[in-house]
């Protein structure tokens, strides 16, 4: 929980840059003479810039924030005239919340663009917005995007030391059998259900409940991710009430110590945000407080009101995911480990062409694809090896599937490794290993796109690599036959 790993201090100096991206924006909001109203949401904005857009590439990162005005400022004018007006307003949010999960199907670029949308609407609610400040609003919105784009793309450009991510491509489908199409129907129904649920319990700050339902879905695909959220969702909220009641209440919304922690809290939703929502949602419940008490209306009732809306919002995200469209564990995970099984296979191919002395082959990028494959199917298995799931078969089951892909990462890795060295060439003797991973996938997925290589290359001897690489296709092999029981086991009763 305190010591995961951070190679080359990668969240560190993102978790940095956010704070002085965002330092940046509300400095240059504050310049401008915009009131604190305006001054929150260019920190609010700025904050969602640096968080939400995730292109693979700093070109695409660019484009996508130049697009988010695009997303955002109609959503402001239309939450802001709305206000007044409880019932289109909220039919009007639904439809900005079907829409904005929709949009996930179109990769990192919808999703930043749907959640930005949703959230210049929750901001709009939590400032109780109206029109004549629609001027002030977008003049806020800009200079944050600006001071947070000179910062990130200019100043302090992390991604361009570090090599482009692997992104796993979602697993398809057409209509209602596409996970994304079935998650914005569930978010919609959440939504509304913690909508109309949030206003019985307070007509001022429903919309923490609509926040809470919107958030839950994000990043999740399944039922078991879903419900998992929903938990840690309501167990960082909790801890982030009692500190709230700490720091936040006695400090009466002061300035100079607000915006201290402020800035830690920042630091603190970007550094642990990979690794653990719990910690996230603790340090944006935090700053959540510390923002009500800038605004002057901060008190202990209104940190336990959060409590009570974040349960509500949580509560209509368990029933979303298991009475609308819902999508079970299993049908995800299994969609997550057949494409991990693949990308097995298309890597054993690249190292074997490679072997054989096709210089264009090139396994590395196959197994960088693996170990981003991996990591979802981690993600996936979550519920089901989380400690509280009462039914330990599945649990064992699961973690067992994670310890034979975590075997076929490490074995796929070395393959690649001895495939890279220019002194290694091709034995016959790894064509027929080829061939049994080859027939190991198979059994685990069906048909592959294509043979590792044609029987009957390479000649009989001894080359350099050979023995090493012979030693990692055996252990892939190993583990790919092991992966059989448990998997068959799983499918048997819909795990």
């Amino acid at each position: 929980m305190f010591m995961a790993p951070d190679p080359g201090l990668v969240r560190l100096r993102i978790s940095l840059r956010a704070v002085l991206g965002i330092g940046l924006a509300v400095a240059a909001s504050e310049l401008a003479g915009l009131s604190l109203s305006a001054s929150i949401t260019a920190g609010l904005a700025a904050l969602l810039a640096l968080f939400t857009v995730g292109d693979p590439t700093v070109r695409g990162q660019a484009v996508t924030t130049a697009l988010l005005p695009v997303a955002g400022f109609p959503v402001l004018a239309l939450a802001a005239t709305l206000h007044t007006v409880p019932t289109v307003r909220d039919a009007t949010w639904l439809a900005v919340v079907l829409g904005g999960v929709y949009a996930r199907r179109w990769g990192p670029r919808g999703h930043a663009l749907g959640i930005f949308a949703f959230m210049t609407f929750f901001i709009t609610q939590f400032l109780h917005a109206v029109p004549a400040q629609l001027p002030e609003l977008y003049t806020a919105m800009t200079l944050a995007l600006a001071a947070s784009s000179a910062v990130r793309f200019g100043a302090w450009c992390v991604e361009r030391r570090l090599p482009v991510p692997a992104v796993p491509a979602v697993p398809g489908g057409r209509g209602l059998s596409r996970v994304t199409t079935r998650q914005a129907f569930q978010t919609t129904a959440a939504c509304a259900f913690a909508m109309a649920a949030g206003q019985v319990l307070s007509h001022e700050r429903w919309y923490w409940a609509v926040g809470t339902a919107w958030w839950i879905f994000v990043n999740t695909s399944s039922r078991g991710e879903t419900l998992v959220r929903g938990f840690r969702r309501v167990l960082g909220t909790l801890t982030g009430i009692a500190a709230g009641m700490l720091f936040a209440v006695p400090l009466h919304g002061a300035p100079a110590p607000t915006a201290v922690i402020v800035a830690v809290c920042v630091w603190g939703i970007f550094y642990t945000a990979p690794l653990s929502y719990s910690w996230m949602m603790f340090f944006v419940t935090v700053m959540a407080g510390l923002l009500y008490g800038l605004l002057g209306v901060l008190h202990p009732g209104l940190l336990v009101l959060r409590l009570a809306e974040t349960g509500v919002g949580a509560l209509g995200a368990v029933l979303a995911v298991a009475l609308v469209l819902p999508v079970t564990t299993h049908a995800v995970t299994d969609r997550w480990v057949g494409q991990a099984v693949r990308s097995v296979h298309g890597c054993t191919a690249a190292a074997a062409r490679r072997l054989a002395g096709d210089p264009d082959a090139d396994p590395a990028p196959l197994a960088a694809e693996l170990e981003a494959l991996l990591g979802r199917v981690r993600f996936s298995l979550a519920p089901l090896v989380h400690p509280l799931n009462p039914m330990r078969a599945r649990k064992e089951r699961a973690r067992q599937v994670l310890a034979l892909l975590d075997d076929c990462a490490r074995e796929a890795r070395g393959l690649a490794a001895v495939a890279a060295d220019p002194d290694a060439s091709h034995d016959a003797r790894l064509t027929a290993a080829c061939g049994r991973v080859e027939t190991a996938v198979e059994v685990l997925v069906g048909a592959v796109p294509e043979r590792a290589v044609t029987a009957g290359e390479g000649v009989p001897g001894h080359h350099p690599g050979a023995e090493q690489a012979l030693a990692h296709l055996h252990g892939l092999e190993r583990a790919l036959a092991a992966l059989a029981a448990p998997l068959r086991a799983s499918a048997a009763v819909g795990a």
